[in-house]
């Protein structure tokens, strides 16, 4: 348990960013299943709009401290990939 008034404050400041990083978490994760999904569905068109929208939000997901830059670039690039192939 945080016993100065500073680790105490930190800890009050973990817990919203915590909040906060989830939601932002979870939105980027909703955008990456509508582009699984337009593949799998099989409609080109659906899953390259689906992945023009999610790419931005993606990286915005770098900016913020969510994903490393690394990680956010393999996933966009994978994703490419997928939506190419589908015929």
């Amino acid at each position: 348990m945080a016993n100065s008034p500073q680790a105490k404050k930190r800890a009050r400041q973990i817990e919203r960013r915590t909040v906060v990083n989830k939601n932002r978490r979870s939105r980027i994760r909703s955008f990456l299943r509508k582009v699984e999904e337009a593949i799998l569905s099989g409609d080109k068109e659906a899953a390259s709009a689906a992945l023009k929208a999610a790419q931005p939000e993606i990286m915005r997901g770098v900016t913020k401290g969510i994903f490393h830059k690394n990680t956010a670039a393999r996933k966009v690039s994978r994703l490419t990939s997928r939506v190419k192939a589908v015929s």
